[in-house]
């Protein structure tokens, strides 16, 4: 389907508010068309006798027309700009819907600032486009039409010489328009570059500060700003040359009608009252030859816009339902127990995970441990369908994992990163994600914090767990924001918790507190720990060991140990260094 097409289809929710906007918009220029006419009338008339009669006659119609023309215009733009206004409530719905279903490999790609320029600037070009460009086109194409056909009903020849640039302004109409085109582009692409540097910047302030790179980083905004102004000049200056180009064309036949038109008033082929309904006419056909330049813009910046927005909105998630082949519909029906089955996955040329294959019943713990690049976070990842395994070879309660719904799969599973990211709402809000963070929920909040061992820091902040805590949560620890995240994921009561090195910024005796108490949780559902500590992973049911994507060894702590392996040497390197510490 062509962007026009698949635009004109959001158009048609609202075909009967626009059909309303469409009756208004003949009504105004139906008005804006008679007051000439009345004029001509009254003109001629007043030339054969004047009196107070026909003056309050005439005054009275032209003052009718004036309000009638001032209602209808007010519900012209009041319905049309209304819809266009519900429009991009939709589209921006739309898309933002539309981001939330593609895969994190999309993000990876695209910037988040691009992202947020398409969501807000090329979306209220396409709103300019379908509300004022088509409330405009409309009333300049019908008072066009209607204002020629009334010109040659007064003078047919007079009405083709002032039409002779038309030729011409179809040319320039042309040239400018995809001139316009061309650069409006080109200033949305270097707009959408300033707003992920923005945007990025920003995120990144404290790396920015603590480098010194202020001032580096302001003379590269300021460049890719300045480079910004300047495409903008460039239109400016194609806009600056079109308007006056129009008016001069316009202004040619206006003279040749004053001065042709005044030799027909003398012969006495035309009446002054239809010299000035005639004068009038091509007056109101000036605004639609300029309005039509105007609305040719908006039409070309909001085809552009609307372009790269479908960019976005054409991109098919690589990770999607099978609907048909859904074994597994509600949460409840999951017990939590997971199999890998050679599992073989690479990103591109790289292998990262060789023939892997274990068994995680449900209710028990499993750690993994490994080098940094061993694989970890990508098994997480495919458990869950961040990146999607090969068939069968991911299976949750013997199920391959690619037929349980995306939704069913998620919620299942309680995910702790190890760099938790917290919304700029009140902490409460943070750990109720998903839920909600009222009177009802607060006792559940208040027990998943304490799991967490977040209720004692809770006591110190301001306002409690109503404490706003900032974009990325930063007004807490590295520890608090994994506690929180940590507290964030036993609220939803999973079926399979993980914690991907969830407790590595908290001290040992905080982790130890944590797991004391995660001890009962854990018992109710699968869980699986990754770790990089000795300490956290001891107590687990099994542990795997990963080496450059290998699982090399299995089995208990004490198991692990007596084998004198992988696990056994990281064992003793940690007991050296905690030594070390110590001395």
């Amino acid at each position: 389907m062509s962007p026009g097409r698949r635009l004109f289809a959001y158009m048609l929710r609202y075909r009967r508010t626009f059909a309303a906007g469409l009756a208004c918009v003949i009504g105004t220029a139906a008005v804006g068309l008679a007051a000439p006419w009345v004029l001509k009338l009254a003109i001629d008339d007043l030339t054969r006798g004047v009196d107070a009669a026909k003056v309050r006659l005439y005054a009275g119609a032209v003052f009718g027309l004036a309000a009638i023309g001032g209602l209808f215009r007010f519900s012209m733009r009041r319905i049309i700009i209304g819809a266009s206004r519900e429009i991009e409530y939709d589209l921006r719905n739309d898309f933002f819907a539309h981001l939330q279903r593609l895969d994190l490999a999309y993000f990876q790609h695209h910037r988040t600032g691009d992202l947020m320029s398409r969501a807000t600037n090329d979306l209220s070009a396409v709103r300019m486009m379908i509300g004022p460009a088509v409330m405009y086109s409309a009333t300049t194409g019908l008072t066009f039409v209607v204002a020629i056909g009334l010109m040659l009903s007064i003078d047919a020849r007079l009405t083709l010489i002032s039409l002779a640039p038309l030729p011409l302004v179809s040319v320039s109409v042309g040239y400018f328009g995809a001139v316009i085109h061309r650069r409006f582009e080109r200033i949305q692409e270097q707009l959408s570059e300033i707003s992920a540097m923005a945007q990025e910047t920003l995120s990144g302030v404290r790396v920015v500060r603590a480098y010194g790179q202020e001032s580096s980083e302001t003379g590269r905004f300021r460049d890719a700003n300045e480079l910004y102004m300047r495409r903008n000049r460039g239109l400016i200056r194609v806009q600056a040359m079109y308007y006056p180009i129009m008016g001069f064309l316009m202004g040619l036949g206006a003279l040749l009608v004053l001065w042709l038109g005044s030799r027909e008033v003398v012969t006495g082929r035309m009446t002054v009252g239809e010299l000035v309904a005639f004068n009038s006419y091509l007056l109101m056909l000036s605004w639609p030859m300029i309005a039509f330049g105007w609305v040719t813009n908006l039409l070309q910046r909001g085809m552009a816009s609307w372009k790269r927005l479908l960019e976005v909105l054409d991109t098919r998630p690589r990770i999607t339902d099978d609907a048909a082949t859904a074994d597994i519909v509600r949460i409840d029906q999951i017990a939590g127990a997971i199999e890998f089955r050679h599992l073989t996955c690479a990103y591109g040329d790289r292998v990262v995970l060789h023939d892997l294959s274990a068994v995680l019943p449900a209710g028990t713990t499993t750690a993994i441990v490994g080098a940094t690049g061993s694989g970890k976070s990508t098994l997480l990842n495919l458990l869950a369908r961040m990146h999607d395994p090969p068939p069968g070879t991911v299976f949750l309660d013997g199920v391959d994992v690619r037929r349980i719904p995306l939704a069913v799969l998620r919620g299942a599973i309680g995910f702790v990163p190890q760099e938790p990211f917290l919304f700029g709402a009140t902490l409460a809000e943070n750990i109720a994600l998903g839920g909600r963070a009222d009177e009802d929920e607060r006792p559940r909040v208040e027990r998943a914090a304490a799991i967490a061992r977040l209720d004692k820091d809770v006591e110190g902040f301001p306002n409690g767990y109503e404490t706003t805590i900032g974009e990325r949560g930063i007004t807490l620890s590295g520890g608090q924001k994994q506690r929180t995240a940590l507290a964030r994921a036993l609220l939803v009561e999973p079926k399979v918790l993980v914690l991907d090195d969830a407790l590595a910024a908290v001290d040992t005796y905080t982790e130890e507190e944590i797991l004391s108490r995660l001890r009962g949780v854990m018992r109710e559902r699968t869980s699986i720990i990754v770790s990089h500590r000795v300490s956290t992973v001891r107590h687990a049911d099994q542990i795997l060991v990963l080496a450059e994507g290998r699982l090399v060894e299995r089995g208990t702590h004490r198991e692990l140990i007596a084998r004198d392996g992988v696990y056994a040497e990281l064992y003793r390197k940690q007991l050296l260094e905690e030594e070390l510490a110590a001395s």
